[in-house]
């Protein structure tokens, strides 16, 4: 189950599409701006599917129930009927004008079991995961040989981070449910106030070091020969990691002075291993390798509430991206030579670089100083000297909690292949629930082969033979 295989080409054919629209109508037409930290979103879409093992509901029962639970949560998610447009600015707002979700009704002639989850650009990619054409987030259903199902989704990310996805999905799924809550969980709050500007404002200098105006990019040119490292092209894996080598890693992580918490470790350990594998002869390219960057996505939303019970409350229901991706390059030689637990006190700095209201309040009036000039993280874009990627964290997926009627999902991840030269990794909690955990990772081929070559006793392929 090597990177170089390939699997037998499935079809999913598409039998229906139709747009479903929030239940309440009339709905007046209005416009929600994006806040600051939206703004330094790019345009880009972000994948998510859920698998259903042996449903004893009927396809069109099951799809009926989620276009029906879809509509009712559409009332209160409504910014995901509507569209993005450009305001006199030209900056993204949401036209809040009830345009609908694009819903995928396909079957695919094929066993769940039989799927090849390790490979998902293989499996998923173009063929569960609808490509969104129009407005804010498509949905597609597919029906497959087993009686499975799989429910699948593409959300514009400008609009949503995986954390307000989370809270949709959760209340989707309530809605289904034969006995409907009267109040959801999750009812999401879109009072952009929250993130308004400060007056004056207070800029810290380390974010011009996070993040850079479109501006300040240079243009694009055709890099000479030999001048950047040839580390393949960025592919997408799934793997498991046991609860004992995360433990085993942490342990080796855990210095005199500290211990990091478990993503912190891992982050630390990925960190060392792109560094090593960048500069393997296996891949190479050792010779024109200097640094290796890795960024980490922290969460503003419990930073912002500052202790304040009910601004805890408002931010822990916000709808919308509440997020900063703080980042540093190593020489390769000092991390694949420095023991892991000084790699993890480093990680640990570039958290802590923006775990603080201080950072989320500066960073909303850094963006409000450069409006209307677009802005993004450096990482993204600082791609030419190295390997670099985006560590997140999935571990408050609500995996268990996203049952529409028919049973928790046996399986679910997030599907991000979102392009260029940046890797990211995503881990999420295993849904055997024993602590082991499931890494969505959209790396460089030659980074996963020399992964795989070298820890294949941490990093195992997902199969269906570990989820059963």
């Amino acid at each position: 189950m090597g990177i170089g295989n390939k699997e037998e080409v499935l079809k999913v054919k598409i039998r229906k599409e139709e747009v479903v629209v929030a239940a309440m109508l009339p709905m007046q037409d209005h416009w929600l701006p994006l806040s600051n930290l939206d703004l330094l979103l790019p345009p880009l879409d972000v994948g998510v599917f859920f698998c259903y093992d042996n449903t004893t509901m009927s396809f069109g029962s099951m799809v009926g129930s989620l276009k029906n639970a879809l509509s009712e949560a559409l009332v209160s998610y409504y910014v995901f009927a509507g569209e993005v447009v450009q305001n006199s600015m030209g900056e993204p707002e949401i036209l809040c004008n009830n345009r609908g979700v694009d819903f995928i009704e396909a079957e695919a002639d094929v066993d769940l079991h039989n799927l090849n989850l390790y490979n998902p650009d293989e499996s998923i990619e173009g063929k569960f995961v609808p490509n969104k054409k129009h407005g804010v987030l498509a949905v597609q259903a597919t029906s497959l040989k087993c009686g499975g199902l799989i429910v699948a989704c593409s959300f514009d990310h400008r609009i949503a981070d995986a954390y307000s996805a989370n809270m949709f999905l959760v209340s989707w799924a309530q809605l289904s449910q034969p006995t409907k809550p009267t109040i959801l969980t999750h009812q999401p709050c879109f009072r952009r106030s929250l993130l308004s500007p400060q007056r004056p404002p207070s800029i810290h200098p380390s974010i011009d070091r996070m993040y850079v105006p479109y501006t300040d990019l240079p243009p694009p040119s055709k890099p000479e020969p030999n001048t950047k490292p040839d580390l393949g092209p960025v592919i997408s894996r799934l793997y498991y990691i046991t609860v004992e080598q995360l433990n085993h890693i942490q342990t080796l992580a855990t210095s005199n002075s500290a211990k990091p918490t478990k993503l912190e470790s891992m982050s630390a350990f990925l960190w060392k291993l792109v560094a090593s594998a960048a500069i393997s002869s296996e891949t190479g390219c050792n010779k024109r390798v200097s640094v290796a960057k890795m960024g980490v996505i922290v969460d503003g939303r419990r930073r912002l509430s500052n202790g304040k019970k009910m601004k805890e409350a408002m931010m822990s229901s916000y709808f919308g991206n509440v997020l900063s991706i703080p980042f540093d390059g190593k020489p390769i030689n000092e991390l694949v030579e420095k023991p892991l637990s000084v790699v993890a006190e480093e990680v640990r700095e570039i958290v802590k670089a923006a775990a603080t209201e201080e950072h989320f309040l500066g960073l909303v009036d850094w963006v409000e100083a450069l409006r209307p000039i677009p802005a993004l993280t450096r990482i993204y874009c600082e791609t030419g000297e190295g390997p670099c990627f985006v560590v997140s964290s999935g571990q408050r997926f609500f995996e268990s909690k996203v049952d529409f009627g028919w049973g928790e999902p046996v399986f679910a991840s997030y599907h991000f292949a979102w392009g260029g030269d940046c890797g990211y990794v995503m881990p999420m909690p295993s849904p055997k629930g024993n602590g082991d955990w499931v890494l969505y990772m959209h790396l460089h081929n030659k980074l996963l082969q020399f992964i795989e070559s070298h820890f294949s006793h941490v990093f195992q392929p997902l199969s269906w033979d570990y989820l059963n």
